[in-house]
């Protein structure tokens, strides 16, 4: 498989499965519906096994821009791929966000809370203090990458050269708990984006889409969810650096 297909449907099968049981949780009349935090965090896990599973042999399974980012800085990922890694990630978050809207339309019009039809999309502050706010996605994020330091070995060779590229089917499970302690422990302030295509793929699905009484996209928030992610995947890449001298 070509690896930026393999960054796109593990993207778009993360995104499927994680903004699902949002999705089911948060909307009128569905099976799971006030399931609650624990539900979420369980299936976001899950959700990351499985685009780890898929994509992992073939591109390494980043899923996650800062990912991308962090391995290039920290572990000598190409940078030349970088840029094409991203964009299959957002056209797989796009792609992945468009499925649950389908999915739950009918209990998407049947809620009539314009915050519950916009959570299954994209995230959101528990209470809104941006400074505040961004210092949790940065720490969020810096303990995913800091963390994803120690258990990336999936490779790509030629005759020449290895290049790094992250995650190897085998970092599927170690992934998932990890994801999953960071929105049980870290999760509660933002929602816990730790990856800018997460937010922004779906909040620009949230947007286009024709969906009554679902009210702003939020415009006003969405660099909190891309800035901090950064900041954090940068910062975990260069203490990695330092301390791995």
């Amino acid at each position: 498989m070509n690896v930026y297909l393999a960054e796109f449907i593990g993207t778009a099968l993360m995104i499927l499965l994680g903004n699902g049981v949002v999705a089911n949780v948060v909307l009128k009349d569905t099976k799971g519906n006030s399931s609650g935090w624990m539900v979420i965090t369980t299936a976001w896990a899950l959700a990351v096994f499985v685009g780890v599973v898929v994509a992992g042999p073939y591109s390494g399974a980043h899923l996650n821009p800062v990912v991308t980012l962090g391995l290039a800085i920290g572990k000598g990922f190409s940078w030349a791929l970088v840029p094409y890694y991203i964009m299959a990630q957002l056209a797989g978050a796009i792609t992945g966000s468009l499925l649950v809207w389908l999915m739950y339309k009918d209990h998407f019009d049947a809620t009539e809370d314009p915050g519950l039809k916009a959570a299954p999309f994209a995230t959101a502050p528990a209470i809104r203090n941006k400074v505040s706010n961004l210092a949790s996605e940065i720490v969020g994020t810096f303990v995913l990458i800091f963390v994803i330091f120690y258990f990336t070995d999936a490779s790509m060779s030629t005759k020449e050269t290895v290049t790094p590229i992250g995650l190897g089917s085998m970092g599927a499970i170690p992934v998932a708990f990890l994801v999953w302690v960071i929105g049980l422990a870290l999760g509660g302030t933002t929602g816990y984006a730790i990856n800018p295509a997460r937010d922004l793929g779906p909040r620009i699905v949230h947007f286009l889409i024709p969906m009554k009484g679902k009210g702003n996209s939020d415009w006003s928030y969405v660099w909190v969810p891309i800035v901090g992610p950064i900041i954090g995947s940068t910062l975990a890449a260069i203490v990695f650096l330092m301390i791995s001298k």
